[in-house]
């Protein structure tokens, strides 16, 4: 039976209906002190011993009896005898009985028959380290609930605890569902997808604090998955369901929880993240997570984080928050909470973010965000240059060497990011596909230090500078040649259609994958269908529209187009034919102050370095002859 929503529940009183009305248990163990680091203290720590045990001398010298030096000058030198009058020590060394000071050796003259001069009285207790100075046995060393750092290790051995009572570690139980899904490496036949979810998930619960076990994958299959829940209730302190949370007919996630325990929630007010279920089993906590990886990953932050972290006693982690300048306007929907996952760049002494893809299956939008967009229920976004809050995923301190791109997609760029790194340039570049026309856009707002740009203008037949003119005249701007490169028709392996031409799209309706309003790319397809006398509707699937070239190459390896346009890397990368149709040139703008800064020298250095050069051209397709050139 097909179950709808059982509701659309706001995201805080979800979480607190959950953990108001569940629990984990709380367990001791002991592990060995060397091992600890990471975990929680079950009980305050107090020293069994001192540390140091003894008086030791704090130097490398001679212990001697203070008061018996104190005639001592540079003018009267004291000599001292081995054996009543003093005695060489090591650092570290217990203070032989009698004596309460050291002499550094430097400060002694040793002189023959074995006795010692010294020209300087020593104080009581000098360069001694008294018994306990470090710790002292029955002083509190840690309290209860503490994570265990590095240090805390050494100061519990030096207190005499090899060993240390933790709280264990909650047991999480993940079961992976769907017919659909691979083990990771496996061969992925068509339509299949690879079990990715069940890492990310276990590695997130165990940075957290849990132990995981993944269970094998379980198809859409009522009574399996059932069979394996409640095997899991009985095996672990926590239930995890990956996907089959919504309402579709093999969402059979809501049915199982029903059938052996209780749901408390299903339907979260949020995008992404809605199809989420929380709810117990055999009085275990169960949560069923949607199956879209960033859906997923947030719903288990919102709802599993601060379940472990109450049981470990410890403060939920809260990240910094920071004031941005919006570079593009970010609509949402009325009633939905919305996450938009956000680059961070610091532009002329302000932070600007521009917003990453949204969907729940873009996984890469994580990897890239710099910072979350966190939109209430009641607000419908925010306009351009609108200031909003964020919460970051990297620190301030490094967004402030965060170097912002925008526009058109390449790979080139996505290389030139790796190469900032690589040469510990202490540069960091986060891009935002906006293309070639956003991309104008936000260098003149000021809202990106640089952007890709290949735009076709039809009455000159020349790349970019005209639009440039058109769009920012009179600006400080500098337009710097990053490559020439082939734009060419993608296509399956050899080209079984023959597609040479636009005409040949039309005529045989070929389906079609395009790029976004506003793409360089875009704006070529256009122009060659003007040249061929053809209109949008003579294209079949024209408007569907993908924001990178390796979008239009996935698109035609999937076989839901048989032709885009695009670059030759992005074909390669899918095994993909291609068709080459005419060269482009790809520039990178800038504002004149970024160009003569020294992020922006340390960029076009790089641009104009052959091993980056010859990197960049043997990616195919590329020409590097003028890479770095000044064109406007």
């Amino acid at each position: 039976m097909q179950k709808i929503y059982l509701s659309h529940t706001p995201r805080r009183k979800a979480q607190q209906e959950f953990l108001r009305r569940i629990r984990l248990p709380r367990r001791v163990e002991r592990v060995k002190t060397a091992g600890a680091a990471g975990r929680i203290t079950a009980e305050a720590l107090f020293a069994r011993l001192s540390m140091p045990a003894d008086h030791a001398a704090a130097m490398d010298g001679f212990a001697v009896q203070a008061e018996s030096t104190f005639a001592a000058t540079d003018q009267r030198p004291l000599r001292l005898a081995p054996g009543d009058g003093y005695a060489p020590v090591d650092t570290g060394e217990p203070l032989p009985p009698g004596f309460d000071a050291v002499i550094m050796v430097e400060d002694v003259q040793t002189l023959p028959g074995g006795e010692i001069e010294i020209i300087a009285p020593a104080t009581p207790w000098q360069h001694v380290r008294p018994v306990g100075e470090d710790v002292v046995a029955g002083e509190l060393l840690l309290p209860a609930f503490h994570r265990l750092r590095p240090q805390d290790l050494g100061v519990l051995l030096a207190g005499g605890s090899t060993e240390v009572a933790v709280l264990s570690r909650p047991k999480a139980v993940l079961i992976p569902t769907g017919t659909e899904l691979v083990p990771p490496g496996e061969a992925r036949p068509r339509g299949s997808v690879p079990d990715f979810n069940s890492t990310v998930i276990a590695a997130y619960l165990q940075e957290w604090g849990a132990q995981t076990v993944i269970y094998p994958i379980v198809p859409d299959d009522r009574k399996r998955l059932e069979k394996a829940a409640a095997r899991a209730a009985e095996e672990g302190d926590l239930v995890i369901i990956l996907a089959g949370s919504s309402a579709g007919r093999e969402d059979y996630t809501v049915h199982i929880i029903e059938a052996l325990g209780e749901v408390f929630v299903h339907g979260v007010s949020t995008k992404p993240g809605k199809p989420t279920l929380l709810g117990q089993i055999a009085g275990k906590p169960a949560v069923g997570l949607p199956g879209y990886p960033v859906s997923a990953y947030l719903s288990l932050e919102w709802f599993v984080r601060p379940l472990i972290c109450r049981t470990l006693g410890q403060p939920e982690p809260a990240r910094e928050e920071l004031a941005v300048s919006l570079g593009r306007r970010v609509v949402s929907s009325l009633g939905s909470e919305e996450h938009i996952r956000m680059a961070v760049g610091y532009i002329d002494g302000r932070f600007v973010a521009n917003p990453l893809e949204r969907g729940a299956g873009m996984t890469m939008s994580l990897v890239r965000a710099d910072g979350l967009l966190i939109i209430p229920p009641e607000a419908a976004g925010y306009e351009q240059g609108e200031t909003a809050r964020l919460e970051l995923y990297r620190p301030r301190s490094e967004l402030r060497n965060n170097l912002l791109a925008a526009g058109s997609h390449d790979l080139i760029v996505d290389l030139l990011a790796t190469a900032l790194r690589e040469r510990a340039t202490g540069l960091t570049l986060s891009s935002a596909h906006l293309g070639s026309m956003g991309g104008i856009a936000a260098i003149g707002n000021r809202q990106a230090h640089l952007a890709g740009v290949h735009l076709f203008d039809p009455e000159s037949e020349a790349y970019n500078t005209p639009y440039i003119e058109r769009l920012l005249p009179g600006g400080d701007l500098r337009l710097v040649n990053l490559a020439y490169r082939m734009q060419g028709w993608i296509v399956p392996p050899e080209n079984p259609d023959g597609i040479e031409s636009v005409a040949h799209l039309a005529a045989k309706k070929i389906s079609f994958v395009n790029r976004q309003k506003g793409a360089g790319t875009r704006i070529l397809f256009d122009y060659l269908l003007e040249q061929a006398g053809l209109s949008p509707a003579d294209i079949y699937g024209y408007d569907r529209e993908e924001h990178t070239h390796l979008g239009v190459a996935a698109s035609v390896a999937a076989g839901s187009a048989r032709a885009g346009l695009g670059i030759l890397p992005a074909a390669r990368a899918f095994g993909l034919g291609f068709v080459p149709l005419r060269e482009e040139r790809y520039d990178l703008l800038m504002n004149g102050s970024f160009y003569r800064s020294a992020a922006g020298k340390t960029v076009l250095g790089i641009i104009g370095d052959p091993v980056f050069q010859e990197r960049v051209e043997a990616m195919g397709g590329y020409s590097m002859r003028e890479a770095g050139k000044v064109m406007r």
